[in-house]
């Protein structure tokens, strides 16, 4: 299935996307695309239902982030090696955990807003997981049985505050707007092999970031098995996997965002983002 949240920022309502790419609505039958309406069980109930017989959404809504009430959001760094080369960084041992704050979720077609008085806003296309039931002390052969589906995730960053600011990542991660999710997310079933998906990001109609979840330094099944070996994993929690080559960062001389430019990306099957930029 491919379902998204539509309507208002706070006020989405759970949709279906049939197989003309119509929106279905589902608020008759679940409240929301959150944790509880995630598990193997209840998506199965989904599956069940006669699509043709959920009202049709008209018009045009605005997108909403495709899971609502996320928990964690999780993210993992320099998980490609092209990524970490060009940030003059090794690749890590074991993945590099940090956290992006769920007050910066946003739909994948809002507004990103740079934060204010700063000029080193970054892009990063990435594939998103979300968890659908408890992973806790998982082993990777059965790490992906935990996941609801994938998602596409612009993992933005300010790099000044990343880089330059102490502390963890989460300092330039974690802005207002910096994670923008969806449109679509898309059940596991319908992604068969999560290390087989092209993905691409464009500014202003130049492509700077053009690659495959095939380079990716760990697997999902690794991550989400390594996560939950120091946290339980829960319903509805959403990880951002890492980016291949191409950020900002890594231009020569490096290239950020300004307001003004327009932002594309997208993953094979999940859909794609469109993002004005704006300053904060």
């Amino acid at each position: 299935m491919k379902m998204l949240r539509f309507g208002p920022k706070g006020a989405e309502k759970p949709g279906l996307m049939d197989a003309k790419g119509a929106i279905r609505d589902l608020s008759g039958v679940i409240g929301d695309l959150t944790g509880e309406s995630l598990g193997d069980e209840a998506l199965d109930r989904l599956r069940r239902l006669d699509t043709a017989s959920l009202p049709l959404v008209d018009g045009q809504p605005r997108i909403g982030a495709c899971v609502g009430q996320v928990g964690k959001f999780v993210c993992i760094g320099l998980n490609y090696a092209d990524h970490a080369a060009e940030s003059g960084m090794e690749l890590p041992q074991e993945p590099v955990i940090f956290f992006k704050a769920t007050s910066a979720i946003v739909g994948p077609n809002d507004t990103v807003e740079i934060p204010r008085g700063l000029v080193k806003t970054d892009w990063e296309v990435e594939l998103g997981v979300v968890i659908g039931t408890e992973a806790k002390y998982a082993s990777e052969s059965e790490a992906l049985n935990h996941v609801a589906g994938y998602c596409v995730v612009n993992d933005i960053s300010e790099r000044d505050f990343q880089l330059h600011r102490s502390g963890q990542w989460v300092k330039g991660k974690s802005a207002d707007t910096f994670g923008p999710i969806g449109p679509l997310l898309v059940t596991r079933d319908e992604v068969p092999n999560p290390q087989d998906l092209q993905m691409y990001l464009e500014v202003n109609g130049q492509r700077f970031q053009d690659g495959s979840t095939r380079t990716m330094h760990f697997s999902v099944a690794t991550v989400i098995s390594h996560l939950s070996q120091f946290m339980s994993l829960q319903p509805g929690d959403v990880i951002s996997t890492g980016t291949p080559s191409g950020v900002g960062m890594g231009q020569y001389p490096p290239t950020y965002l300004k307001p003004g430019d327009r932002m594309e990306l997208g993953i094979k099957g999940l859909g794609v983002q469109r993002q004005n930029v704006m300053q904060g």
